[in-house]
């Protein structure tokens, strides 16, 4: 299947037509449909992928689920960017810290 294919089908749930879906997501006029053609970069992939709540690998055939993305963060994403920071001296941050940065974190995730 197509990415022309996919965003028509994706457009057509979302009760968009494609023209919608080229001007919301900021492409130049008709992009969507020379994707009938050719396959569309990964970045207006991204784009349209965005304004139909989806993947751009699901656009881009690399997957079949189309299942929307998620801005979401869980706990376990969290810990794995803490784990991996350091304080500015390089040194690992303390659970006092940690904890700061991760209610920050989970605010600013959650209000997205």
């Amino acid at each position: 299947m197509t990415a022309f294919t996919r965003v028509k089908e994706l457009a057509k749930i979302r009760k968009l037509s494609l023209r919608e879906v080229n001007d919301k997501a900021g492409l130049g006029k008709n992009s969507i449909y020379k994707w009938k053609t050719s396959a569309p970069s990964i970045e207006n992939a991204s784009k349209v992928a965005k304004v139909l709540n989806t993947s751009a690998d699901y656009l881009m055939g690399k997957t079949d689920n189309p299942a929307p993305v998620s801005d979401k963060i869980s706990d376990a994403d969290l810990d794995e960017m803490l784990d991996n920071a350091r304080s500015f001296d390089g040194k690992p941050m303390t659970d006092h810290d940690r904890e700061l940065i991760r209610s920050y974190l989970k605010g600013l995730y959650d209000a997205k």
